[in-house]
């Protein structure tokens, strides 16, 4: 494989001796023979060396197309509000409920899944969750009620996606990376932006010209599509390639973790005992309110509300998705940088000053300061993530992505209520501006969470040992 040419040839490239000869690498666990017969080498001189990819990139890029193809379907509810109430006559609560259903079991489903990729590895667990997602698509292109939404969109929609949560993210980054973590975790988080810059503008169209079914078949196919890709490539361990993680030492594959739920749950009371997971978990429900939550879920039909086009709404949204990925692989570049506390309070304070605006700059046609919102929106929608993640990293060390997975449950269950509120706020007020300008409050109150959040005294990552 081309991983392992990498390994040797860094391998030989180290052990090779002024002599010229080559003593070869010696595998874990294995010692080379007395007197061996050593290879000469050969005369490379002037031969431009070609310095193949570690595979750890190979899988990251796996997971990163895997979250596209399990998130299409997030492009979706903010589409079909609309259409949904003018077929069924379901009224925006009763659609919110669905929707907030799928958030809520998304994140509540996060930390158990990363528990499950640590005993059933993760290509098991990730094939499942995408069958979940295409299940929950297609079946509802044959709905006739309410709580059959409820069922098809929250239940095996929710599952299947917070099974491929940031919570996959954070399990990929911490066994395959040990450099260039905050850059990784970045890009990863960036994926689910770029399945909303696929998906958004076709899915949109797909709803104008042939109405939602096919866009719901649309996005099951999309789930479907990734599936051989996460089989054949996604590894579970850097060690069942004989590799050491990018930029470490290698280390054993360790074994199958026993008892999920159990260590999930332990892992949760120990975390629940400190102050920094309250305020972690604080901030970033605020930040599923004030994104998932309001503005993937109620932007465009607010915007249809001002005489907006579907279509143009939904292509605003596409393009906050297209700054989003520019924000969080920045973001990711910033964490390796600076202290994550201080960027937090910084994105959250931007983004509240964004929201109490955006009542005033809602119309009929797209205008330069809407464009100005959807950029400088866009830029901060995921940025949290990276530092949040960094934050749990430092915290929490060996059972972060646990604990991460159950910080993204507050998130998800911020996204949730403001899904379902924003909807009912709707049908009682005849407008989102209510929902918006408390959005805005929340977010300078996750600001000020974030600043008073303790550092390890130590300075040291947790479970990291002391050296010197």
């Amino acid at each position: 494989m081309l991983a392992d040419v990498t390994q040797t040839t860094d391998s030989t490239a180290e052990t090779g001796g002024d002599d010229g000869r080559e003593t070869g690498p010696t595998l874990p666990g294995r010692a080379s023979p007395a007197g061996a017969r050593r290879t000469p080498r050969p005369n490379t001189r002037g031969v431009r060396r070609v310095v193949p990819v570690h595979r750890a990139w190979i899988v990251a890029a796996v997971t990163f197309v895997t979250i596209i193809g399990g998130a299409a379907f997030n492009s979706l509810p903010g589409l079909l509000i609309d259409p949904l109430h003018t077929e069924f006559g379901w009224s925006r609560g009763e659609i919110g409920l669905a929707v907030s259903i799928d958030m809520a079991l998304y994140g509540l489903t996060a930390p158990f899944a990363a528990a499950l990729m640590d005993r059933f590895g993760i290509r098991r667990v990730v094939v499942v969750a995408l069958g979940a997602v295409a299940a929950g698509a297609l079946a509802s292109v044959w709905m006739t009620a309410s709580w059959q939404l409820m069922i098809y969109w929250g239940l095996l929609v929710g599952l299947g996606t917070g099974s491929m949560a940031l919570a996959f993210s954070a399990t990929v980054t911490n066994r395959w990376f040990v450099a260039r973590r905050g850059l990784v975790t970045g890009i990863l988080t960036a994926a689910s932006a770029s399945g909303q810059l696929i998906f958004l503008p076709l899915c949109a169209w797909i709803v104008a010209e042939h109405g939602w079914r096919p866009a719901s078949v649309t996005v099951a196919l999309a789930a479907l599509v990734v599936v051989p890709f996460v089989w054949l490539l996604l590894h579970d361990h850097p060690a069942d390639a004989g590799l050491a993680p990018y930029g470490g030492a290698y280390t054993p594959k360790p074994a199958p973790a026993r008892g999920a739920a159990r260590r999930t749950l332990r892992v949760l009371f120990d975390a629940a005992r400190t102050g920094p997971f309250w305020l972690l978990a604080g901030t970033f429900a605020i930040c599923g309110a004030s994104t998932n939550g309001l503005i993937r879920t109620h932007f465009v039909p607010s915007a249809h509300d001002h005489g907006m086009p579907i279509t143009a709404a939904a292509s605003l949204l596409a393009v906050i998705g297209v700054f989003d990925i520019i924000g969080t692989v920045f973001s990711g570049w910033l964490t390796d940088r600076f202290d994550a506390r201080r960027l937090l309070a910084v994105y959250y304070a931007l983004r509240g000053v964004s929201l109490l605006f955006l009542p005033m700059l809602m119309a009929p046609e797209v205008h330069p300061p809407m464009i100005f919102f959807i950029v400088f929106y866009g830029l901060d929608w995921v940025a949290t993530v990276p530092p949040t993640l960094a934050l749990c990293r430092e915290q929490y060390g060996e059972d972060s992505a646990i604990v991460f997975g159950w910080v993204l449950a507050s998130h998800q269950v911020g996204a949730a209520v403001v899904a379902f509120l924003g909807g009912v706020a709707r049908d009682v007020f005849g407008s989102y501006d209510v929902v918006w300008y408390a959005s805005g409050a929340l977010c300078a109150m996750a600001a000020l969470m974030a600043l008073v959040i303790r550092r390890r005294r130590d300075g040291r990552e947790a479970g990291e040992p002391v050296t010197g």
